[in-house]
């Protein structure tokens, strides 16, 4: 049977990630007959400059892929069968303040993990959500892939309040995967992890090339890396550990020392990003500029192509590779319910993402997740009821949040500066 031309919609289409995936869709036009690129977005300016640098592209690659850009939500969403979702409620301006205001509470100031991903989650959820519960409608047979942060929390969300099939994306897998296999000197694709968690909370404990276990020399040569230049984790935390966390571990693992950092440097993360976004979006508006500019490496974002792209062409072709993505646990991890997603290896081929059964968690992680797992079901509750009591529970719960008192003070001060975004509800 002949395939058909996809139409893929991508919700959030003026990110200046955009052109990240378009590349993608170029280099698997082997594998991937995409007909219709919709870029939907909110922002009619970034729309026309990521959308003419889009089209650009895609005639620089002699592809005669339609594109389509769109302020409405329906005609984007209209008989799509796939749906990538990278929006960002209240721009870089409120990542800006969810940086700043946790430092005032002496807590690290971070848009995906601590109060500051509460501030992006309660933000975020309902405008996925409307994404979702639109594709009922207008696309019932669609998947959603969500590249929204906070990727595994908003999964969750979609996961248990909508009927649409959802899969969480976050690029920080596949750039393990890569950095992990370079130190031995292979290719990505040989490495086979052991990897099990959460978004943006997982950890390496075991590593496999072409079948042969090689953890030992993979733990071996990041410990040496970390002597070298101890970041962004201690040697002796990696031989404490014993385990290879991710990036966003060094929050909880080196706090203090983090904290310091922001409370010492002269801009925030996310006020570097803004700079980089206008230089970014300087260079896509040039008619002359018809690929992806190096400097969209400094955004973030790498390998988000490979994960997005990649996940699509395993989900069409049937491929049923192992792909780490968030998903509902379904009993992958024994240490959570079933209903909660988790970031895990998949077998992923036409019929979704299906999580590979796991050993337990180890017990020197296992309440770190399970905390940061209540946490995240309470920031779903909040943003689905606007409770403030709720609210609090939630950044009580996280386990960087140091006391009650300061729980109260964050939501009194989060919740004044996002009051045009966030849910209302009762006590």
């Amino acid at each position: 049977m002949p395939s058909k031309n996809l139409k893929v919609a991508v919700i959030g289409g003026g990110s200046t990630y955009t052109p990240e995936l378009v590349e993608g869709f170029i280099s698997h036009q082997g594998d991937l007959p995409l007909g219709e690129l919709v870029l939907m977005d909110i922002d009619p300016r970034r729309l026309e400059v990521v959308g003419g640098l889009a089209h650009r592209m895609f005639q620089r690659a002699q592809l005669t892929t339609k594109i389509t850009l769109t302020q409405d939500l329906s005609e984007a969403l209209d008989a799509a069968d796939y749906v990538i979702t990278q929006v960002r409620v209240g721009g870089m301006a409120m990542r800006v303040v969810d940086e700043r205001i946790p430092l005032e509470f002496g807590v690290v100031g971070q848009e995906t993990t601590g109060p500051g991903g509460f501030a992006s989650a309660l933000r975020n959820i309902p405008a996925v959500l409307e994404v979702a519960w639109a594709m009922e409608r207008l696309a019932p047979q669609a998947l959603l892939i969500n590249f929204t942060n906070p990727s595994g929390l908003i999964t969750e969300a979609v996961a248990t309040h909508s009927k649409t099939n959802v899969i969480g994306l976050c690029n920080v897998p596949p750039v393990m995967q890569r950095d992990l296999a370079g130190r031995l000197g292979i290719p990505g694709e040989s490495l086979t992890l052991d990897y099990l968690g959460l978004n943006h909370l997982s950890w390496v404990r075991g590593a496999k090339a072409d079948g042969e276990d090689v953890w030992s020399e993979v733990l071996r040569a990041a410990i040496a890396e970390a002597r070298a230049k101890p970041y962004p984790f201690t040697p002796e935390l990696l031989e404490d550990l014993e385990l290879i966390p991710n990036y966003y571990l060094r929050y909880y693992y080196h706090h203090d020392q983090v904290l310091a950092e922001q409370r010492q440097a002269p801009r925030t993360r996310a006020e570097q990003v803004q700079e980089t976004e206008r230089m970014l979006l300087q260079l896509y508006a040039d008619p002359e500029v018809r690929h992806k500019p190096p400097l969209l490496e400094k955004r973030g974002g790498a390998l988000y192509s490979t994960a997005a792209v990649g996940l699509i062409s395993a989900l069409h072709n049937d491929a049923k590779r192992t792909l780490i993505v968030n998903v509902p646990n379904r009993g992958a991890l024994p240490d959570l319910p079933p209903h909660s997603v988790v970031e895990v290896p998949s077998v992923v081929g036409r019929t979704g993402a299906h999580p590979l059964p796991l050993s337990p968690a180890p017990s020197r992680v296992r309440g770190l997740i399970q905390a940061v797992k209540a946490y995240e079901e309470l920031t779903v509750q909040t943003a689905m009821t606007g409770n403030p009591r709720l609210a609090v529970q939630a950044l009580l719960a996280h386990p960087l949040v140091p006391s009650h008192d300061v729980a109260r003070k964050l939501w009194k001060a989060l919740e004044k500066a996002n009051r045009p975004y966030f849910p209302r509800g009762r006590p």
